[in-house]
């Protein structure tokens, strides 16, 4: 089963959590056993799984990444936004997690989060959730 929905982000670099619409995604497929495929169909915006607890873990995050990556360093992209395809380059545009018992199999702290890397805009996210 294949699930999309959309997520409007608000700043140029952020994390967005979306695990609750992912979580109702799981539920609504009615699949007790399987995975959870969560993919971003942009070349400058991720998806990651990290910690849901402290929003400052999320911002450490970005600031370390702008640390490796900077905006500006001389790229050879017209765009301009060479970083932002570096970066989903380094984090991914898909995360998979179990599911077990009809829900969402995350860590204690874990959360699945929109890495928007060129923003703001508004983002597609797919699910795909396989039994098995």
């Amino acid at each position: 089963m294949k699930y999309e929905f959309e997520v409007p982000t608000t700043g140029h670099e952020c994390l967005v959590n979306i695990t609750a619409q992912v979580s109702k995604f799981v539920t609504l497929s009615k699949i007790k056993e399987g995975l959870c495929c969560v993919f971003v169909p942009h070349t400058t915006a991720a998806v990651a799984i990290n910690e849901n607890a402290d929003p400052t873990v999320q911002s450490d995050i970005l600031r370390e990444l702008d640390k490796v990556v900077p905006w500006e360093d001389g790229y050879d992209h017209v765009e301009g936004n060479a970083a932002a395809h570096i970066k989903v380059s380094m984090v991914g545009a898909s995360q998979v997690a179990l599911v077990s018992g009809g829900r969402l199999q995350l860590g204690t702290w874990q959360g699945i989060y929109l890495a928007e890397f060129d923003g703001p805009r508004t983002r597609k996210v797919w699910v795909k959730i396989i039994e098995g």
